[in-house]
């Protein structure tokens, strides 16, 4: 199959130039609609001309059920699965594309994972740990787990910035953790997790270690052996590629021996009136028809994110997150969460201003052409500790530039001049 993928190569002094953007022109929402600052990339983020063609080129070229058919059609969609699946084998350092299962997204990951990994080890007196940090989907499918075993679930604290300690980490999982399951970066601070650390320390006392790097995967290198864990998710709608596409890596062994989360077509060997075999990894784990188009195009999205590189990824993360950063300390008015250091943010800026509800304030940027999330951004447990309901949320991707940056500042500044007058 024709490689799609073309991005800008820029060195990370190059990407550090705010002023300069040859991203933008590769993502044909953000071409059509040169007024819009498009700062909710947490959420999702923007698909490039090449994702979109590659969707398109499946269903105009090799539309077929994959696996079912011995035809050519059906023989091209097959190898059009199992060429994303190398992609993201590779794109998370997988010893096989063998351990990528692909899911509808991160939450579904997780919620297989729960039931399968949390019911086969779990019981009375163990203990979960996850952080306070966790996104919802990192959260409520352990919570019903440890509901239907009887085991405990734990949590680890970081500082006010978002920092976890080694002794934090050493106090919270003991020999009583059966399972780690942690984020490796914050959607609500933007902070990186020190996540091997916590996997060494699992491993200490004998605990599997699960990996949510759904909000990872479009800023920061994913690498499973680095870490050492035994299962990680991440959906593809945040890593430039379409909605309704997840992925969960596994070890091969591990997921050998885990029951299946769903069952029907395609997750069999044999079927009898009696009872099923089960298709090996990573088809027991995937019933069903998949959305081959959107998992091919997810792959090119990920080639995509791969030929950018993530040097320049960073470099401009760190440069938005200071301009951001910079901006908002200017304004006495702002509260900031998170890290002091720009540098930390990865890509997302939660903020409020004083005596304005975040509601009130999305709505205003909106009206100024800039988009961000205001709420609680699936993370309502972080937003109690932190002392709020609801902040306003800026994230950014290596597309965004220094006129996003500044039309969102000078939005903020009209949101002040509405409520208070001028600043």
């Amino acid at each position: 199959m024709a490689d799609l993928c073309r991005a800008p190569r820029l060195s990370a002094a190059e990407a550090a130039n705010l002023e300069a953007n040859p991203y933008k022109a590769d993502f044909p929402l953000l071409m059509a609609h040169p007024e819009l600052a498009y700062l909710d990339n947490a959420a999702t983020a923007q698909r490039p001309a090449c994702v979109i063609e590659a969707e398109a080129r499946f269903y105009e070229t090799m539309n077929a059920n994959p696996l079912r058919g011995l035809y050519e059609l059906s023989v091209e969609a097959t190898a059009a699965i199992e060429e994303a699946r190398a992609t993201f084998a590779r794109f998370v350092g997988a010893a096989t594309p063998r351990e990528i299962v692909f899911t509808r997204n991160a939450s579904e990951s997780l919620n297989l994972v729960a039931r399968t990994l949390g019911e086969q080890v779990l019981s009375e007196g163990d203990e979960v740990v996850i952080s306070i940090l966790e996104h919802h989907s990192n959260l409520i499918p352990w919570q019903e787990v440890c509901k239907r075993t009887g085991a405990t679930l734990r949590w680890l604290y970081p500082n006010q910035e978002g920092f976890f300690s080694e002794e934090e980490i050493e106090a919270t999982i003991g020999p009583a953790t059966k399972i780690v399951s942690i984020t490796q970066l914050s959607n609500v601070l933007g902070v990186e997790v020190p996540v091997a650390a916590i996997a060494k320390r699992a491993r200490e006392m004998g605990a599997y270690v699960v990996v949510d790097a759904a909000q990872s995967a479009p800023h920061l290198p994913v690498d499973v052996r680095e870490i050492d864990c035994d299962l990680l998710a991440f959906s593809a709608h945040k890593a430039l590629g379409p909605f309704g596409v997840g992925a969960l890596w596994g070890r091969l062994e591990l997921l050998e021996a885990l029951p299946p989360f769903l069952t029907g077509g395609e997750m069999i060997d044999s079927v009898t009136q009696e009872g099923a075999v089960w298709a090996p990894v990573p088809q027991k784990f995937e019933a069903g028809t998949q959305d081959a188009a959107g998992i091919y195009a997810a792959g090119i999205g990920l080639k995509y994110l791969e030929e950018v590189g993530f040097e320049a990824v960073h470099a401009r993360d760190v440069a938005l997150g200071r301009a951001l950063m910079d901006g908002l300390a200017e304004r006495p008015f702002m509260e900031v969460y998170g890290p002091r250091d720009p540098a930390a943010h990865h890509g997302v800026v939660s903020f409020n201003v004083h005596g304005v509800h975040p509601h009130d304030v999305s709505s205003i940027l909106d009206g100024s052409g800039v988009a961000i999330r205001a709420g609680h951004h699936c993370a309502q447990p972080l937003l109690t500790w932190l002392g709020t309901s609801s902040t306003c949320r800026a994230s950014t991707g290596f597309y965004n530039d220094a006129r996003d940056v500044e039309r969102f500042l000078d939005a903020i500044d009209t949101v002040w001049s509405l409520f208070h007058g001028l600043a």
